[in-house]
């Protein structure tokens, strides 16, 4: 594989994947494609960033295991952005166009900011609002889209 490098955002339904429900097909196959989005990133094909709202989240999580696990991947994060006036102004926005709410809205300003390739989410609602820069998409689609590309380069 060619080295091609992107820059991703993981929300926290995508870095939490992998604890869920493994007898679903779904579930399954979005948590392979994570495990390889993992090794795409210890390997230095792909760059993850960070945020104070996914700090924010993992610190909600009741789990030790969990919140251990997002702490490691997020320590490889090489830039991290603070929510700030701007941030909330533009999670405002993306709540009054396209619906999203909350977290969910700030976890994309964040992205948009950091100026990302891709927006990775299990949340198909995410998926389907935003119409916004940045693509929001499925870790299985990520992953595919990815190695197509890296194939090709």
């Amino acid at each position: 594989m060619t080295h091609y490098q992107m820059i991703i955002y993981l929300d926290s339904s995508a870095l939490n994947r992998i604890f869920d429900d493994q007898t679903q097909a779904r579930i399954y196959l979005e948590s392979s494609s994570m495990l390889l989005v993992f090794m795409l990133i210890e390997n230095g094909f792909v760059e993850i960033v960070s945020s104070d709202v996914l700090v924010f989240e993992k610190s909600q999580n009741p789990y030790d295991e969990r919140r251990l696990f997002v702490s490691l991947v997020l320590e490889k994060a090489k830039r991290f952005k603070s929510s700030d006036e701007k941030t909330l102004e533009r999670a405002e926005l993306i709540e009054q166009e396209y619906g999203i709410k909350g977290m969910d809205a700030l976890h994309l300003a964040c992205a948009e900011q950091l100026q990302v390739d891709a927006f990775i989410t299990c949340d198909d609602k995410m998926i389907k609002k935003y119409l916004g820069i940045l693509p929001v998409i499925n870790p299985v689609t990520f992953t595919m889209d990815f190695l197509l590309k890296a194939e090709n380069q």
